[in-house]
């Protein structure tokens, strides 16, 4: 028998994580590419990075159909955040310059790859990237490499990069609980013998 979920946030409504959700405007509008494999995952960052921006908007699938509708967004410059060779760091917005909408695939590495085999148009997009040496909060997994940051960090760390000085560790929170969440539910020394430093 499963238990009773938040329709929001789609966690168990004992653990729902809503009242952490912020509701934050960024003049960066964010499109989250999400493969179906994320949508029940524990820890859907994802989700909760469209939750709580005002201007960001989650599709699920493996092929887009409606992709060309989706990046022709008027005023808005799409770019693919994503590592690449020629991808460009990102930088804070001059008064001048056209806001971006910024397409950010969801799920593992492979999978976000499998995403942009699979939709072309989304490949060729012009790709932007954080600054490194960025490092995780996410200490419930060990992170493919240095920089691995969840979808949401990632989304945090892109917009301050392009909207300093605006603040935008609120989304952050929900992310923060659902991790002491999950600790708390291994026990410390489960938590210390799998992910502890070591």
């Amino acid at each position: 028998m499963s238990r009773p979920q938040c329709s929001r946030c789609l966690r168990p409504l004992t653990h729902c994580l809503c009242p952490l959700i912020p509701s934050l405007d960024s003049r960066t509008r964010v499109l989250l590419l999400q493969h179906p494999s994320e949508v029940n995952h524990a820890l859907n960052t994802a989700r909760l990075a469209a939750l709580g921006l005002m201007n960001a908007h989650l599709v699920v699938g493996e092929v887009f159909e409606d992709l060309p509708a989706l990046l022709n967004v008027p005023g808005y410059r799409a770019r693919l955040l994503f590592p690449a060779e020629d991808a460009q760091p990102l930088q804070a917005y001059t008064p001048s310059d056209e806001p971006l909408l910024l397409v950010v695939p969801d799920g593992t590495w492979r999978k976000a790859r499998k995403l942009l085999h699979l939709n072309p148009l989304l490949a060729a997009l012009p790709r932007v990237t954080l600054a490194e040496g960025a490092v995780s909060r996410y200490r419930l997994r060990k992170a493919p490499g240095p920089g691995a940051l969840s979808t949401v960090e990632a989304i945090v760390q892109a917009l301050q990069a392009l909207e300093t000085p605006t603040s935008f560790e609120p989304l952050l929170r929900p992310f923060e609980a659902l991790i002491e969440g999950q600790i708390a539910a291994m026990g410390d020394e489960v938590f210390q013998k799998n992910h502890g430093p070591g």
